[in-house]
């Protein structure tokens, strides 16, 4: 079947064959052209797209193999969705090792971008927690991998971007809770040392750490937000956690984006003072404390026809605050501000993939409207700064970085290049590397 598919930043287009895959003991299809296994689409650039190609379609690999709830050991096929996932484990008391802001992804498309979540500086990144994979290649040979038993394939894999083969089936390693409940501390800050500041007090005791802040503020404002702290909570015998409410949706794409530098200002200035007081205590449910957005059916729909572009970048330590400084003076001073505007600090675990994004440093991830060369100007403008810093940016939700770039963030890319299955490729590795 031809489609003209998009990612989840609805920028840019692609016209691609879709070709499901449903069972894993199958060999893979033949393809004329190139092929690009794909997961349930939540990537924000081209990584996930193969315009002129094929893609394969893994979300119906959906099956549980086996799970020991007591010791935590799950093996499922690529194809599971983490919200699957924690259907079944938190009610027996384990939980998801590390998580995105967002429920909706495969544990393929999980292994494959190697994500993070606001514990990295305890646990960092998911692939750190797969004890092992089964890879298929277009040849039709299979691996099973680990770091173990052929390290360099897992290595390769894990954060490979879905190059390598096609992920059939994972093993994953969950961690213990008591129960649905997160309990910690919301802070306001005044401005980005405010940040720095309670982000290095919280790291010891608190396993879960981020902030909004506010890119449109600037002067004695610049960067100010909202910083959350939370572990997971005992249980509470007496009393059960509110099952979060029904979704809401977005039912339409608007003709233009509702993001504008009016609503922005309107609305972080609105977010920045909901609370009235500088610290407060939360109990919550999981589901809005990792997961707020999935709340909000199709909400990628607000930024209209154009979409729009996530950026998100990671600076090392020693450059971390003046360089967080710079980046928000120069989003404020253009007008094009965030309101999904995401800072934290990953830890020093190391990551296991050749191509993992995360590196001990400060990592700020913002979403732009779409408008053109303008937006782009900008994110040049961006990368720039990063580069000039030592950082890196994020393939899984990059739309247009340039090669030199990529090249620069990646040293290990050449590496990596060995391991690409010959019948696989992607948008965006022909953008980065061609």
């Amino acid at each position: 079947m031809s489609k003209t598919g998009q990612s989840w930043g609805r920028y840019p287009q692609a016209d691609q064959t879709i070709i499901s895959i449903s069972d894993r003991h199958a060999a893979l299809p033949s393809v004329a052209g190139s092929a690009l296994p794909h997961g349930n689409g939540r990537s924000y650039g081209d990584s996930c797209l193969n315009d002129g190609g094929t893609l394969l379609h893994a979300r119906a690999l959906d099956r549980f193999i086996a799970f020991d709830p007591q010791t935590g050991v799950l093996e499922c096929e690529a194809g599971v969705l983490f919200s699957e996932i924690l259907d079944l484990v938190v009610p027996q008391g384990w939980f998801l090792p590390v998580t995105p802001g967002t429920k909706f992804v495969t544990v393929g498309g999980a292994i494959a971008n190697d994500v993070h979540g606001k514990n990295h500086h305890k646990a960092g990144t998911f692939g750190r927690h797969v004890l092992s994979l089964e890879l298929l290649r277009s040849d039709g040979s299979r691996r099973t991998c680990s770091p173990e038993h052929h390290p360099d394939w897992f290595a390769a894999t894990v954060g490979g971007l879905g190059l390598t083969g096609l992920i059939t089936k994972a093993t994953i390693q969950l961690r213990r809770v008591a129960g649905p409940w997160m309990s910690g501390e919301v802070h306001r800050f005044k401005d980005l040392d405010g940040f720095f500041r309670l982000s290095q007090a919280s790291d010891r005791d608190y396993e879960y750490t981020v902030a909004w802040i506010d890119c449109a503020s600037e002067g004695n404002a610049l960067g100010r937000g909202i910083f959350t702290r939370a572990n997971h909570a005992p249980a509470h015998p007496d009393s059960r956690p509110t099952a979060p409410s029904r979704r809401l949706r977005v039912p339409f794409t608007p003709p233009i984006s509702l993001i504008n530098p009016l609503s922005l200002r309107a609305f972080n200035t609105l977010y920045y003072h909901r609370q009235r007081e500088s610290v407060g205590h939360l109990t919550m449910h999981y589901e809005p404390h990792f997961y707020p957005l999935d709340g909000i059916g199709d909400w990628n729909r607000i930024y209209g026809p154009r979409g729009f572009m996530q950026y998100q970048c990671v600076v090392p330590p020693t450059r971390s605050a003046d360089c967080m400084e710079t980046l928000v003076k120069t989003i404020a001073a253009s007008g094009e501000g965030s309101f999904l505007a995401v800072l934290k600090q990953f830890g020093d675990v190391p990551s296991p993939g050749l191509l993992s994004f995360p590196r001990p440093g400060a990592t700020l991830a913002l979403d732009f409207p779409n408008r053109g060369p303008r937006t782009l100007a900008l994110l040049d403008r961006l990368d720039d700064i990063v580069a000039n810093a030592g950082g890196a940016v994020y393939p899984a939700k990059d739309a247009r970085m340039p090669g030199k770039y990529f090249k620069h963030y990646f040293p290990a890319w050449e590496s990596f290049s060995p391991y690409i299955d010959p019948k696989f490729s992607s948008s965006f590795w022909r953008r980065v590397t061609e």
